[in-house]
């Protein structure tokens, strides 16, 4: 994953992490590496970022345990070059991270290749909770119903269950703000491409956050400890 890297592994990996998980800019992080001697530009960390990543949620999704039957799904604005755009996330029961998505638009096509990416990576849930919209409702029950299809069980499974209630869906509306309050900072993503990219590592860093991952030596790592064992998978 670092070869050919002309800084040290232990360099970039703590100026991903800090990026991703502190109120930081690129420029307070260049300052921070210049204190303790180590001149690196801001837009290298920039790259350093968007490199690693998808690298390392990639690493981090083969850990990740299996999410709960009772869903809350909603969607939360981010701004884009002045934009609003729309990032899809679903939670479970005990408030762990089931899927996200970044949609340049909102409507049922973004809303169906949410679930569809939800369904196909942690399977069917028992009862999704939405607030009042429509769009979602179609989506699911769309998606379900393919998804029901294509299942080659003698047994059909049940249909979702979903249960429409703003005020049962205030876990995740909670759950947004951990990601809000990482993206304030930031002031707006310049390219839709970098914000999902971005967005994915700020994901990872809240599931990290979460305990979301298995990891057999260490049942309780910290933030660095964990970072090191996906660098090094």
């Amino acid at each position: 994953m670092f070869r050919g890297r002309h800084f040290d592994r232990s360099v970039i990996l703590v100026c991903v992490r800090w990026y991703l998980a502190y109120g930081l800019s690129l420029r307070d992080l260049k300052e921070m590496m210049a204190e303790r001697g180590i001149s690196v530009d801001h837009s290298t960390i920039h790259r350093w970022v968007v490199h690693f990543s998808p690298l390392l949620l990639e690493r981090f999704n083969r850990r990740k345990r299996a999410a709960t039957g009772k869903w809350h799904v909603d969607e939360t604005y981010i701004k884009v070059r002045g934009q609003w755009m729309y990032l899809y996330r679903a939670i479970d029961s005990v408030g762990d991270t089931v899927e996200f998505y970044f949609s340049e638009h909102r409507g049922l096509p973004a809303a169906k290749r949410f679930f569809r990416k939800a369904l196909e990576r942690h399977g069917r849930p028992d009862r999704v909770v939405i607030d009042g919209s429509q769009t979602n409702q179609e989506a699911i029950v769309s998606c379900d119903t393919t998804h029901r299809l294509q299942d080659r069980c003698r047994r059909r499974p049940k249909p979702i269950r979903i249960r429409q209630s703003q005020y049962l869906n205030n876990r995740i509306e909670q759950d947004h703000r951990r990601i809000k309050r990482r993206v304030r900072p930031m002031l707006g993503f310049k390219s839709p491409a970098a914000a999902s990219i971005i967005l994915d590592g700020i994901e990872m860093l809240h599931m990290m956050r979460k305990r979301q991952a298995r990891f057999a030596f260490n049942p309780n790592p910290s933030l660095a400890e964990q970072f090191d064992i996906l660098a090094a998978a």
